[in-house]
Order: structure tokens, then C-alpha cells, then sequence
């Protein structure tokens, strides 16, 4: 005997349509090109990709194969020679403030930090924030905040010469963070870390990645840090070659 209550079954709630909506589309570059040296040096040949919302992509290749070019192209430090390069349907190339653009869109995160060595971890951290029209008490706020979450609470007031290579990348990531950005681009970022400092750094990003739902966008050399990827990119000869989910 069939005993399901028909009423239980018509207060089921419907299945929500949003769940197969396909996330945004953050970057999208077709025949992208860099030339430098007028033209003598081809950096990037025409490189093609999409990339949306809440991936983790990690670039990999050898040295000199433009993976680092193309990732200053996406945060506008660099603006391409010939192609398309979209940030969430716009131009970046055209972006009339592309201080503005990192500062209020992107968070960056460098190998060698690129602290001011005459500001503290806590006025490094706020440097982005200047870019915006947050009040000085709130920016020291949320500076302090951030250096907490990433284990520099008793750091705020150090300079870049008293810290360790690892708390100088914490700092930098917290002031990657200062803004909310939706999108984080890391270039070597454990570059110039020992292996305890490497794991420790990557967890975090990692994890503030997650908890945030950002888009990471994050070259390397290193196999086994693209491994911890979501997406693979590999790149040769200014080319992308390979383009798969990671092992």
C-alpha cells in the first residue's frame, strides 16, 4: 500500500533554478599579444582563456614563458599590445582608473613583498585603502583586522626590516585583502620562502580564498603548488599549451 502523504509532497520546496546558473565570467582574453623591444620580443602570442568567478587557477611554465605578463596584464600594471582582455565584460585596456581598478577590484600579491620599509605592517597595510574614501580611523581598523587574521596581531607597529621574510608575506597579503577585493592574483608568492614559511603561506591563501569565494589567479613553477589548484594553465613561448583541472 502506497501510504506517501500527498500534502507532504506539495510542501516540498521547488528546486532552485540558481543552482544551475553558471558562474560569472571574471576574466576573458582572446588573441592577447605583448611585444616589448618594439616588437622584437614577443612576450605573450596570442593567448586565449576565460576565467570565472570562485576558480583557482595556477599558471605554471618555465622562466620567460609570459606567465608573469599575463598576470600583470590582468591586474593592469601592463596593458597588452595587440587582443581583447576583459574584466567582468570591460575593457581593461580602457579602464579609466587602473589605480582604482586594483585598488577597489584586485588584490596582488608580489614575490618580494614590496613593503614601504619606512611604514609599519599596519600603514602597509592600509596603503590600498588610500585609494578609497574610508576614514583614517576605519582604515586602521580594518588594517588591524586584517594583520590578525593572519597572525600578525602582535606585529601591527614593526617595521619591514624587523619582520621575517614570512610575516613580510603576511602583511602583504593582508594588504592585498584591504579592499574586499573579488579577485586575487599571487605571482611566485613563496618565491622567496623556506619550505615550513611556503606551507604556511599557501594554507592561508588558500583558506582566505575559500572563505571569501574569491577568484585566485596564482603563478608558479612549482608543481606541487599548482597541484593544490582547482585549474591547471601551462604556458610556453608566450602560448598557452595545456589548459585542464589539476591532478
Amino acid at each position: 500500500m502506497n501510504d506517501t502523504n500527498p500534502h507532504a509532497i506539495m510542501k516540498q520546496p521547488l528546486p532552485d533554478s540558481s543552482a544551475t546558473t553558471p558562474p560569472a565570467l571574471v576574466f576573458e582574453a582572446r588573441g592577447l599579444k605583448k611585444d616589448y623591444d618594439d616588437g622584437r620580443v614577443q612576450a605573450l602570442r596570442g593567448v586565449n582563456f576565460r576565467i570565472t568567478q570562485g576558480e583557482f587557477v595556477a599558471i605554471i611554465g618555465p622562466s620567460g614563458c609570459g606567465k608573469t605578463t599575463l598576470l600583470q596584464m590582468l591586474g593592469a600594471l601592463d596593458l597588452p599590445s595587440a587582443g581583447i582582455l576583459h574584466y567582468r565584460g570591460r575593457s581593461i585596456a580602457e579602464l579609466p582608473d587602473p589605480a582604482g581598478y586594483r585598488a577597489r577590484e584586485i588584490g596582488i600579491i608580489f614575490q618580494a613583498f614590496h613593503l614601504l620599509p619606512t611604514f609599519t605592517a599596519v600603514e602597509n597595510v592600509q596603503m590600498p585603502m588610500f585609494e578609497t574614501d574610508r576614514p583614517e580611523l576605519s582604515r586602521t581598523e580594518r588594517a588591524v583586522e586584517l594583520l590578525k587574521s593572519v597572525g600578525l596581531g602582535h606585529r601591527l607597529d614593526h617595521f619591514p626590516a624587523k619582520l621575517s621574510g614570512g610575516e613580510k608575506q603576511r602583511v602583504a597579503i593582508a594588504r592585498s585583502l584591504a579592499n574586499g577585493p573579488s579577485v586575487l592574483l599571487a605571482d611566485e608568492p613563496t618565491g622567496n620562502l623556506d619550505s615550513d614559511n611556503t606551507k604556511s603561506i599557501l594554507e592561508l591563501i588558500i583558506r582566505l580564498r575559500r572563505e571569501q569565494n574569491m577568484t585566485l589567479v596564482l603563478v608558479t613553477h612549482d608543481l606541487n603548488i599548482a597541484r593544490m589548484a582547482s585549474r591547471t594553465v601551462q604556458m610556453k613561448d608566450g602560448l598557452i599549451v595545456a589548459d585542464h583541472p589539476a591532478t
